[in-house]
């Protein structure tokens, strides 16, 4: 079994931010394979989309899945370094895959479900891919596309058979579960393992690659936000594709031999289904983005079996106190927030044990130096708004990627400066540590030369009975350079009307100081989302 001892004994010293990895980790080998010896130990729960079919995977089930598929990849030609775009739902053979790809030392892609064929064919052709692996649903994209894609070379379908593709259950059950010679890799810590494309507002999404020592980063994670043990049932609720999964569904639960619900939900939300599994599973540990519990605080949740759940998470965006409030007097467990992105582990959380302020990410974890400052470097003052950003001068954080794949605009100039990382987030440090997400730098509304977070009015907002999902975003305006610009949903039983408009206004002005009140509020049926639930900000600005 990999040892973790180290790791956490130098995180646990006070000031210490400089954690030694050991030079030579691959996850796959040291993490999966190591606990295959547990015998039947459960690394995840499968659940098909009617909720009505479970299946309890082992580590030794992985194990022995993902070596066949490391022998599949070595089989075609595709060796260490070689990309693979890998796109499917939640269904087993997604970590068989990623895990075979991690110990053939073949650079896994995830891409959520959603992307087109236009987004698959960038991520291709900016990676340079050999390989795609995906399911059904996605053959007609790849092949709109594959002649586009010069370096594409071997098409793997899931769950199918189709003309020119190799099909992944035949070839698996072809190959052994022991590893062929050459096909399991011996990696360094500092070898590329993953790449993930995380969206720019200014931007084509970048390409970060991801060394196999950021899935041993993620011991941060595990440890410190998550409180995993070996014990507990993990559920966090992400498509395949987002670096989330790998944050909630991959790398922090198997460090530390924690079972995982792989839950192959429809891509409409279904609150019912997911509501009865926590019972049914027996989830101890669940993390979901703010729109889901806002969306339970809305149900009468009575009648669910939630008594299993001993802690809490959530993380895309602040949760506003209001959905905190009513989940831990549903369930006995406080929301605990956490920060981080695909370029980093969790650096910033509310860990257990801690005061929990309502609305704050929390305090940065051990290990990583994390402050509020301007752009110049400079620490801000307590109560400042300023730059989230992690310090880099002289050591190398636990987790943080070296900066983005063929950077024509120049993002790691920007990124890397003054001997920090700048995360593109903004927020306040308040006299006892904790950090206030203020939103991310382009979301800063300045008005008459005020500085305004949106997240503080959508806050405010969301007090309100009349609401029940806000957005707020900077209009420009002649007089003020900017103003408020408030996009609600409303609750039923109020009139979406100009009358409800001034209440909501005036209840604003006396919540909260009166220049930050909305001085337009649009009333809307649904707010845009990403995939991975975040509001759509950018798109509403566009609109304004």
């Amino acid at each position: 079994m990999f040892d973790l001892s180290p790791v956490l004994d130098q995180l646990s010293v006070p000031g210490n931010f400089d954690i030694a990895v050991p030079e030579y980790f691959n996850f796959g080998v040291d993490v999966i394979d190591a606990r295959a010896a547990d015998g039947d130990k459960t690394a995840y729960i499968w659940v098909d989309r009617s909720g009505s079919v479970v299946e309890h995977h082992s580590f030794s089930d992985l194990s022995q899945a993902s070596t066949r598929f490391a022998n599949v990849l070595h089989q075609i030609g595709a060796r260490k370094g070689d990309c693979a775009v890998v796109i499917m739902p939640r269904v087993p053979a997604w970590y068989e895959v990623v895990i075979g790809c991690i110990k053939a030392g073949v650079v896994a892609m995830p891409g959520t479900n959603l992307l087109t064929a236009k987004d698959i064919e960038y991520r291709i052709n900016k990676s340079n891919a050999t390989v795609a692996v995906v399911s059904m649903e996605h053959v007609s994209k790849i092949e709109t596309i594959k002649d586009h894609c010069p370096t594409l070379q071997h098409l793997i379908l899931i769950g199918g058979e189709q003309d020119r593709w190799i099909s992944y259950d035949k070839a698996c059950a072809e190959a052994g579960a022991q590893a062929d010679p050459g096909a399991v890799v011996h990696s360094r810590s500092d070898e590329m393992m993953m790449a993930y494309f995380t969206s720019g507002t200014t931007s084509l999404p970048k390409l970060v690659p991801r060394d196999h020592g950021y899935a041993l980063g993620h011991v941060v994670t595990g440890n410190y936000w998550m409180d995993l043990t070996e014990n507990d049932v993990h559920w966090t609720l992400s498509d395949t594709g987002w670096a989330k999964a790998a944050w909630g569904m991959l790398f922090p639960q198997w460090l530390f031999g924690t079972a995982v619900v792989l839950y192959d939900g429809d891509a409409k939300f279904d609150a019912d289904i997911h509501l009865r599994l926590i019972g049914e599973l027996g989830v101890t540990t669940f993390c979901a983005p703010p729109t889901v519990y806002r969306l339970f605080a809305q149900m009468d949740l009575s009648g669910y079996d939630l008594g299993s759940l001993r802690h809490s998470l959530s993380a895309g965006e602040p949760l506003n106190p209001e959905a905190i409030r009513m989940w831990k007097d549903v369930t006995g467990t406080m929301v605990h927030d956490g920060y981080g992105q695909t370029e980093t582990v969790n650096i910033v959380a509310n860990v257990p044990g801690m005061e929990i302020r309502p609305g704050s990410m929390g305090k940065p974890v051990p290990g990583m130096d994390v402050q509020i400052v301007d752009g110049d470097g400079k620490i801000c003052d307590d109560g400042e708004i300023g730059h989230i950003a992690l310090q880099v001068g002289g050591v190398q954080p636990l987790g943080l990627f070296d900066g983005y794949y063929e950077d024509e605009k120049n993002l790691n100039r920007d990124s890397f400066q003054h001997g920090w990382y700048y995360t593109g987030d903004t927020a306040t440090r308040d006299a006892d540590g904790y950090i206030w997400f203020v939103g991310r730098s382009d979301d800063i509304i300045s008005s008459a030369g005020y500085r305004i977070s949106p997240f503080e009015v959508e806050s405010v907002l969301l007090e309100h009975p009349a609401v029940v999902e806000s957005a707020v975003v900077a209009k420009p305006d002649e007089l003020r350079g900017e103003i408020v610009k408030a996009h609600i949903v409303v609750a039923e039983g109020y009139e979406p009307d100009d009358a409800l408009k001034t209440l909501i206004q005036d209840y604003v002005k006396e919540t909260t100081a009166p220049y930050k009140y909305p001085r337009e509020i649009e009333f809307r049926e649904s707010l845009p989302k990403t995939i991975s639930g975040k509001i759509r900000r950018v798109e509403l600005r566009e609109e304004s």
